[in-house]
């Protein structure tokens, strides 16, 4: 009997292999092991990461996990990025000491890392030149900040994970990963000229909800008006996936990214690889969303799916109004900028207002020099604009530029939240186009007229697009090329780390509570967990901390717990209030990554009998070993979903730093033993 060739053995392997989305695909391409020639949603993998990026912000926290392990040297340093942004201006650089204690501990790790890919405060916001000069498709991108999904635009798998996740993946060169589900929203329809990305999200968003149908799935973005979009439009779509609750969202690389791609300064990379999901890939659902008819959208607070079309909000006056953040690409800015020529020309002029009540931030120094050659930042200064440096500015509200209480702006970011601009401020949502014809009156108003009459050709050559600078190279449709290795899986549950039986006063909370709300961004340059723990939700419930001191130290919440930011100064806050154990309906991924990582334990329980009983200031009794909880007023006792054998061994350990310091660089293979 003649024994297999390599060649036959891989042919019986290709035909057993089922069909597989676009993220699977990647996922397979970038696994360690596979114990079969396909991947499937609930698989627990190790996956080789290509990239890791941060911003001064979260190296705060990094920087402390980092010290924990040893400071060792890191995996690739070509392949960390490291851009000042979230809380970097003029201003606060000059007169913020918190603001040069994060640019100086990110200057200094830069040095001793010997990173390639460091920028300095205001040359760019983090996610802009990465996109725009270094990812490549079919990459695997961890970032520390939840819009690390921006780069699924480039057909990369990106996703953003807490500080300690992307500190060991920096370090190791890997990361572990749980295959998610998928569903596929497919765009239909010809767009109308001058309505772009921003509002075709938040369509999506007004249409199928935020934490939804998205929650801790993959975001395919497909049909064939999706295979148009052009790349700023596929960023700015996929960056507010982290907004509509995927745990990443995707496009497929096709002629405009190869396009990009060849633009690019430094040319074309052979590294790029064209997955495509099978035809018979295994979504959850498929979501139609027509864009033919598409109105300009607005999202009123303090959701981004609390959306309307423009036209039914006519007239809402307005105290100020920001185009920049990082979803605001340069297509968005340009087209901005032509709209207010056309008003202009058309003899409006800005309402007097103070100065600062207008701003527009470009994305990176490198769009700003084309700006300004081009004549555009002309435009808004005679607008009434003030143009700012490179930074997160208004969106995250903790630089120099702040919106005040009661104050109601209308902004081009991706996130409306309590407070989000500021203590007390009220932002409104929509597309650079919409801001920018609302800005003159002060007043919400309806683009479409003004965007008819744009100069297109115009904008075109702004935007380089009348000619291809370089050959377009042809694109060639890639398959995973993985590493099969069969293995028994290994089901054996590991006892909770410490000790397991809780007896604690509960504090209630709602639904979609998130990470702003838990600990605002203003307080995260602090990482001394007592620090943390009494801000812990500073502003919706200033007596939380308060309250854990005197016992309430269970939190029982909704769906959507901990939703927003990746920052794992949330949990880091919980704990140092006191927090002894979560209990909720279902949680952002990214925070429940968080919660893992640090040892703090939670719990699933989706029976609305326990929650009909849990109400605040309620007594619970907590078996972490066996995942019961048992509402001691009436001994009725509920048993939590069962964690992943990942979580188990990653709880075990104490937590992923722990798991680390033990394991080292074999950590993933011990934990998946």
């Amino acid at each position: 009997m003649s024994t297999p060739t390599n060649e036959t053995v891989n042919d019986m392997r290709d035909s057993q292999r089922r069909p597989m989305t676009l993220t699977q695909k990647i996922l397979a391409q970038h696994a360690v092991s596979l114990p079969r020639p396909w991947v499937q949603a609930g698989d627990m993998l190790r996956v080789r990461v290509d990239w890791t990026i941060a911003s001064e912000l979260a190296w705060n926290g990094m920087d402390r996990t980092y010290s924990l392990l040893g400071r060792p040297q890191i995996a690739n340093p070509d392949r960390f990025y490291l851009a000042l942004d979230h809380t970097v201006d003029p201003v606060t650089l000059a007169k913020d000491a918190r603001t040069l204690k994060l640019a100086n501990l990110s200057r200094a790790f830069a040095k001793e890392a010997g990173i390639r890919h460091f920028y300095d405060a205001n040359v760019t916001i983090m996610h802009t030149r990465f996109y725009r000069d270094l990812v490549q498709p079919g990459e695997v991108v961890l970032g520390a900040d939840s819009h690390t999904s921006s780069h699924g635009g480039m057909g990369a798998f990106a996703v953003g994970l807490g500080g300690a996740d992307v500190t060991a993946a920096m370090v190791l060169g890997q990361t572990w990963i749980e295959v998610p589900e998928a569903i596929a929203v497919d765009y239909e329809g010809e767009l109308p000229f001058g309505l772009g990305s921003k509002d075709v999200i938040l369509k999506t968003l007004g249409a199928l909800g935020r934490n939804t149908v998205a929650m801790e799935r993959s975001v395919e973005y497909r049909g064939e008006a999706a295979r148009r979009f052009t790349t700023d439009m596929r960023f700015t779509i996929c960056n507010m996936t982290a907004e509509f609750g995927g745990l990443n969202g995707i496009f497929e690389a096709n002629e405009p990214v190869a396009e990009w791609l060849a633009r690019r300064r430094r040319g074309y990379n052979d590294a790029a690889r064209y997955f495509r999901a099978d035809e018979d890939a295994p979504y959850v659902a498929h979501y139609p969303i027509d864009l033919a008819n598409l109105a300009p959208q607005v999202a009123k607070p303090f959701s981004p799916d609390n959306v309307f079309a423009v036209d039914e909000l006519p007239g809402q006056p307005l105290d100020g109004v920001f185009i920049g953040a990082c979803n605001t690409t340069e297509e968005e800015l340009a087209l901005a900028a032509l709209v207010l020529d056309v008003a202009l020309n058309d003899g409006a002029t800005p309402k007097e207002m103070e100065s600062g009540r207008r701003i527009v931030v470009p994305g990176d120094l490198l769009i700003a020099d084309h700006f300004k050659q081009m004549g555009l930042w002309e435009i808004y200064e005679r607008a009434g604009f003030t143009v700012d440096p490179p930074g997160c500015s208004m969106c995250l509200g903790i630089a120099s530029r702040k919106a005040g209480k009661g104050e109601v702006w209308l902004s081009s970011q991706n996130r409306n939240f309590e407070n989000r601009m500021g203590e007390g401020s009220l932002a409104w949502l929509a597309s650079g186009a919409t801001v920018a014809a609302s800005a003159l009156d002060m007043h919400v108003a309806d683009p479409r007229a003004l965007l008819a009459r744009v100069d297109r050709d115009r904008l075109a050559s702004i935007l380089q697009r009348t000619r291809i600078t370089r050959r377009v190279p042809e694109i060639t449709i890639s398959e995973p090329v993985m590493n099969v290795v069969p293995q028994e899986a290994s089901h054996t549950a590991r006892a909770a780390a410490g000790g397991s039986a809780i007896r604690a006063r509960v504090q209630r909370f709602g639904d979609a509570v998130d990470t702003d709300a838990i600990i605002p961004g203003e307080f995260c340059h602090l990482t001394d967990l007592g620090e943390l723990g009494a801000k812990a939700f500073h502003y919706v419930r200033p007596e939380f901390a308060e309250r854990a001191k005197q016992g309430a130290t269970i939190v029982v919440a909704g769906e959507g717990w901990g939703s927003g930011s990746s920052r794992e100064h949330a949990v880091w806050a919980l704990q140092g209030a006191g927090i002894q154990a979560i209990i909720a309906k279902s949680y952002a991924f990214i925070h429940k990554r968080n919660l893992v990582n640090e040892a703090l334990p939670y719990l699933v329980i989706r029976d609305p009998a326990f929650y009909a009983l849990a109400e605040e200031g309620t007594e619970l009794d907590v078996d972490l070993a066996s995942g019961t909880v048992t509402h001691v007023p009436t001994g009725r006792t509920f048993q939590a979903q069962v964690p992943t054998p990942m979580i188990q061994a990653l709880t075990a350990e104490g937590g992923l730093v722990a798991a680390v310091q033990r394991h080292g660089k074999d950590v993933f293979t011990a934990l998946s033993a």
